[in-house]
């Protein structure tokens, strides 16, 4: 016999069930992604913002630094978007079949393996910290300062993992709101402890390292809090499966996210070494632009998280064509919105560089190649959204391509050859030139899907 939290529990999940699958898709999708849209607008603000406080230190080096380790943090993001990604495609899709107890045990699993494999990251990072920060790029200029920002930003490699797969279980419970308290609420503390330890207490770039690391602990304990609410699944290490068939799904619906997060450290590998010849202004620029980008994303890409909750659970549910009316109201809305930031980035490139350093170099260097990529960056409409549909859908082998195109299979070969064809110029344009490159393999892939989908329906 069900007890009263389980009769409870069921009634508040058969209630997301049918507002999941009946809702008009647009206005649905709307409403879920608009705390999406607020934690990525956030996140993306408080990743910036140690590359503007750290870049009133008026050190091209120590700005050159955070620009190296990101590369890192990218590898701690990319372990913890597979195991939140591939464990929240296939509870998305269960809970679109009504299969809560598959659901459950798949959450758990998630969440602790993320937990196990940050704690690894942690202990392999600290025995070959110098190592590894030379491997990242780091100048002998820039190495005492990326050490020390390395240093700390390992520690928080476990909760860190663990926070971006309780963010996007929730999310892909449609309980998007739950995980936009956890994330803002660490972000706006970032923010505030930035300054703090950097001037006030004077500890320089690992001020910056510890705010982040104390903020993201924050984060984590607000977002355990709320798989407790709100009737989403609860964690529970009882239900912890070491079976190979849920870590099978969790490789089909994350390989995507770590091949496009773990290429993303590695281009930015790559992108650091092809500029580091040209001097730390060089290297302080780029990473400067990719913050700038980030941001110019976020929006967009949280626009599409609200999207992916709907996907997952009409495509378990068999309603084909609420998953394409979805898709094509995304592609619509964010290219128009993407147009319109492109021109803004192209227009006042010299201005947003200036905000994060004000040097005359790195403004040269930065403005080229953010302007550069506001040329291709509404391109990031269609193959955002494909990826996201495909990767929901647990269509593994496009998803995963589409996911490593942009960041890696076109754009770590071609950072090299245009850098040593053109020189930097090289280095500034690659990045529009992979998006080129994407977009013409997103384009039939995602138009294959759509017509089967369309098959399906009839």
């Amino acid at each position: 016999m069900k007890t009263f939290e389980g009769r409870f529990m069921d009634e508040k999940q058969e209630q997301k069930f049918h507002q999941m699958t009946e809702t008009p898709v647009g206005s649905l999708i709307c409403r879920l992604a608009l705390p999406c849209i607020l934690s990525m607008l956030v996140t993306s603000f408080y990743n910036m913002a140690d590359t503007f406080f750290v870049g009133m230190l008026k050190n091209d080096s120590v700005t050159g630094a955070v620009g190296v380790v990101f590369s890192v943090m990218a590898v701690i993001q990319a372990v913890g978007f597979f195991f939140g990604h591939g464990s929240g495609n296939f509870i998305s899709r269960e809970l679109g079949k009504q299969n809560f107890e598959e659901a459950s045990n798949m959450a758990a699993t998630g969440f602790f393996s993320a937990l196990a494999a940050g704690l690894l990251i942690c202990v392999l990072g600290q025995l070959f910290l110098e190592p590894l920060a030379i491997l990242l790029g780091s100048t002998p200029t820039i190495l005492p300062y990326s050490t020390a920002y390395l240093r700390v930003i390992l520690i928080g490699a476990p909760w860190m993992t663990a926070s971006l797969v309780l963010n996007n279980q929730l999310r892909f419970q449609g309980s998007a709101a739950y995980g936009m308290v956890g994330i803002v609420s660490g972000a706006v503390l970032n923010i505030g402890l930035d300054p703090l330890l950097i001037f006030v207490f004077d500890m320089g770039i690992a001020g910056a390292a510890w705010a982040t690391i104390f903020s993201q602990l924050v984060s984590f304990c607000l977002l355990l809090a709320g798989c407790s609410r709100g009737g989403n699944l609860r964690i529970r290490l009882s239900r912890v499966q070491l079976k190979w068939v849920y870590y099978k799904r969790i490789i089909q619906g994350g390989l995507p996210s770590l091949g496009r997060q773990g290429l993303a450290s590695v281009a930015t590998i790559c992108l650091n070494r092809a500029a580091g010849p040209y001097g730390d202004a060089a290297i302080a620029a780029m990473s400067v632009v990719q913050r700038i980008m980030m941001f110019g994303a976020s929006s967009m890409i949280g626009f599409g998280q609200g999207f992916q909750p709907v996907c997952g659970f009409n495509y378990g549910a068999k309603l084909y064509k609420r998953v394409r009316d979805g898709f094509w109201f995304c592609v619509r809305t964010s290219t128009v919105f993407l147009l319109a930031v492109s021109a803004l980035g192209f227009l006042f490139a010299p201005q947003l560089i200036a905000l994060f350093r004000d040097s005359p170099e790195v403004i040269a260097f930065g403005s080229t190649a953010l302007r550069f990529q506001c040329v291709t960056f509404w391109f990031q409409g269609w193959i955002v959204m494909s990826n996201m549909m495909l990767q929901t859908m647990g269509r593994t082998g496009p998803a995963t391509f589409l996911a490593m195109a942009r960041q890696g299979i076109f754009f770590i070969p071609l950072v090299w050859i245009l850098s040593f064809s053109l020189g930097f110029l090289g280095v500034q344009m690659t990045q529009a030139v992979s998006d080129v490159l994407t977009l013409a393999c997103a384009v039939p892939i995602q138009l294959k899907v759509l017509r089967e989908l369309a098959a399906a329906e009839s």
